[in-house]
């Protein structure tokens, strides 16, 4: 429908038509040129000239035309399909059949009258259905929250739902969707008849573990309906493909419904990432053995940073370092005596020598073998301390001064230290905690580090500084310019029943002197070492110049290898500055990789590993849950139906008045003036009107 409209009063057409009327009689009223002329030739002329002027000023006028258009969009019907391999596990290849026939006629039956959508869900949500049954997962809630994302602003009809009702990542679908505005009809597929069944569940266990420790795993046994069976454990190490066995634990199944927690503990006798299976023997009359296998992945680290005390003598300040090193499990700790050291100092990664070098002991021989191999270190001054060895040592904190006077100073916090961050927390209580003992004299800093606590004397805040860190000479160093930091943490414990202030002030102080810098020039990396079998391998790549400034002009090669010894070459994509690479997806396994570059004419290469590991969610749990899909279907209005009865879902689609086609009605505005036919009849008016003159000879 349209209808003429103006911007203007509707009566001003009546002066447009004035204004022609006028404009006509002023040319043709006096006008002798066609006297001898029959008198209608006149008239016609006249009225020619009376539209032609007319109609120019109602264009003036801007007169719009609107159109009402109206719109019929269908109901939008969501076919859902799980896709995961639990609901394949109950079916036949017949049944299958069955019911993809049954499938593709309700399909056919909804698309004729409802604006269909077909999605499959899983591992996650995708458009199509191809009915090959192999995510690894199921997430049903996703699957209804991407509905209501695509579709909540439209005319959503319906949602039909084909699933076993099993899940295993995900929030449960009958609470995560509630906003929802569409009746769900839900297809039950799966057997709800518990089978007989042993099945590994679950294990607990930690991702990484240390070289030569031994480490616990869980693993919780379940069966059902089957009491009076008995099976075997089997926990074996997969080196190369072969399996050696380690353990045999025998199980016996008392109930049906039974359930055990089995300790287990391994050793972590080699680095990297170690492959482990745990396996249950089948039992008479098991409905599956896929659920009997599980394998786990742990990553062996051969990390952990050794940290070596030499001390003068005995002090209640070396019990507090080494309890608070132990907390961190990277850290290994061993404090002995200068007079009777044993230790090797090239078997550590980091020394601190509490009041070394002393007044009985220079500590020559140490000093020198840390320096060979730019050994971390930290200082502890005390009492016994010779300042002028400890001054000569070290090229942070030059101190002259007596050892046998010395003062009580606190610490106060530096607010332009950078190398680490401090709670405020800590930078609020530390001020307040016990004395510590320092020397009386002059402390002199140098540029070459950092200080992270200054000297409180009494009530005056000094620049002297108390605990100073830094790197000289790639060497990073710290001295702590007092003793008796055991104070400190019993005052900690004290004030707030904890050690979090000491532990953050020295713990953080041994990370950073610990931390190795990595200043390879061409690096390769993953976020972690162990995958799921679905999820991609993504690599990162990053070459650096001489001045460690990231470039990437030449092209990064990478070949991952399989424990069998097979290869698969991939080429690194350019981003901005660094690399990147999209490996894909990988079967269960380890796998070494080697990266390779050209750069000024040298070759640069970065070796490491990865792992995938098996997912096995969907084999925990083989019987069908319809009660959750009744649920389901019963909160959104719908109704829950099985394999066989899937055709009638599309009645009842149509028996419920609320799924309707919806009108759209839209206006659509356009200007006259810009209608090309209004610009031909106007010009056929003044051709004519001007032929007709030309013709009676009035030009």
């Amino acid at each position: 429908m349209e209808n003429l409209t103006f911007q203007y009063p509707t009566w001003y057409l009546f002066l447009c038509l004035g204004l022609g009327i006028g404009y006509a009689l002023i040319v043709y009223l006096r006008d002798k040129t066609f006297l001898e002329e029959a008198s209608w030739l006149k008239w016609i002329m006249a009225i020619l000239r009376t539209l032609a002027v007319t109609m120019l000023a109602a264009l003036l006028l801007s007169p719009l035309i609107k159109s009402l258009m109206t719109d019929t969009k269908k109901p939008i019907v969501v076919l859902a399909q799980d896709q995961s391999e639990s609901v394949m596990s109950d079916m036949s290849e017949e049944e299958l059949q069955t019911y993809k026939t049954n499938y593709a006629n309700l399909k056919t039956t909804l698309s004729e009258t409802y604006d269909l959508k077909e999605y499959a869900f899983g591992n996650e949500v995708r458009e199509g259905v191809d009915f090959a049954f192999t995510d690894k997962v199921s997430n049903m809630s996703e699957v209804l929250k991407s509905m209501y994302d695509l579709y909540s602003n439209q005319n959503l009809g319906a949602i039909v739902l084909a699933s076993d009702g099993i899940y295993n990542e995900g929030s449960n679908p009958v609470y995560a969707s509630t906003r929802l505005g569409a009746p769900i009809y839900t297809v039950a597929l799966g057997d709800t008849t518990p089978q007989k069944d042993v099945l590994i569940k679950r294990i607990f266990h930690n991702k990484i573990a240390y070289l030569g420790d031994k480490f616990s795993i869980q693993v919780d046994v379940s069966a059902q309906n089957s009491a009076g069976e008995a099976t075997n454990m089997t926990i074996s190490k997969v080196v190369n493909g072969k399996n050696k066995k380690l353990q045999n634990v025998p199980i016996s199944i008392k109930k049906n419904d039974f359930f055990k927690t089995q300790e287990i503990i391994l050793e972590a006798d080699q680095a990297g990432v170690q492959r482990f299976r745990i396996a249950l023997n089948k039992v008479a009359g098991e409905v599956t053995t896929t659920n009997n296998v599980k394998e786990i992945f742990i990553d062996v680290l051969d990390a952990r940073q050794k940290i070596l005390v030499v001390a003068n003598s005995p002090h209640p300040d070396l019990t507090a370092i080494k309890q608070v090193v132990e907390k961190n499990k990277n850290y290994e700790i061993k404090i002995e005596y200068i007079n009777k050291l044993k230790a090797n100092v090239d078997d550590y990664n980091f020394v601190i020598l509490h009041q070394l070098p002393s007044t009985t002991n220079d500590a020559s021989s140490l000093l020198n073998q840390l320096n060979s191999k730019k050994k971390p270190r930290l200082f502890i001054v005390g009492s016994q301390s010779n300042l002028g060895l400890v001054s000569s040592a070290q090229d942070l904190l030059s101190i002259k001064g007596d050892t046998n006077t010395p003062n009580e100073v606190q610490g106060i916090t530096a607010t332009d230290f950078s190398l680490f961050t401090i709670d405020d927390n800590t930078k609020e209580n530390l001020p307040n905690f016990a004395p510590l003992n320092a020397p009386f004299g002059d402390f002199a800093a140098s540029a070459n580090g950092q200080t992270l606590l200054y000297q409180r004397i009494g009530k005056v805040d000094t620049k002297y500084p108390l605990f100073m860190l830094g790197e000289v000479r790639d060497i990073k160093t710290g001295i702590l310019a007092a003793e008796g930091i055991w104070k400190w943490k019993m005052f900690d414990y004290l004030q707030h029943q904890n050690h979090d202030i000491f532990d953050e002030i020295i713990g953080k102080s041994i990370q950073y002197l610990t931390l190795k810098e990595d200043k390879r020039k061409f690096r390769i990396s993953l976020d972690k070492n162990i995958f799921n079998e679905n999820e991609p391998i993504l690599f990162d790549g990053e070459v650096y110049n001489e001045n460690y400034e990231l470039i990437n002009e030449s092209d990064v090669s990478l070949t991952i290898k399989n424990e069998a010894g097979k290869e698969f070459p991939f080429t690194f994509n350019k981003t901005a500055s660094s690399y990147s690479l999209k490996a894909g997806l990988f079967p269960v396994g380890n796998y070494t990789y080697k990266g390779s570059t050209f750069y000024n004419g040298q070759e640069l290469n970065y070796k490491g590993q990865f792992s995938v590991q098996p997912l096995q969610l969907e084999s925990f749990v083989t019987t069908a849950d319809h009660g959750l899909l009744r649920q389901l279907s019963e909160q959104f209005g719908g109704e829950i139906v099985y394999p066989a009865d899937i055709a009638s879902i599309s009645d009842k689609i149509k028996d419920k008045k609320s799924v309707k086609p919806v009108l759209y009605q839209t206006t659509k505005t356009r200007s006259v003036i810009n209608l090309k036919w209004v610009f031909f009849l106007l010009m056929g008016i003044l051709i004519v009107e001007w032929f007709l003159r030309r013709y009676y000879g009035a030009y």
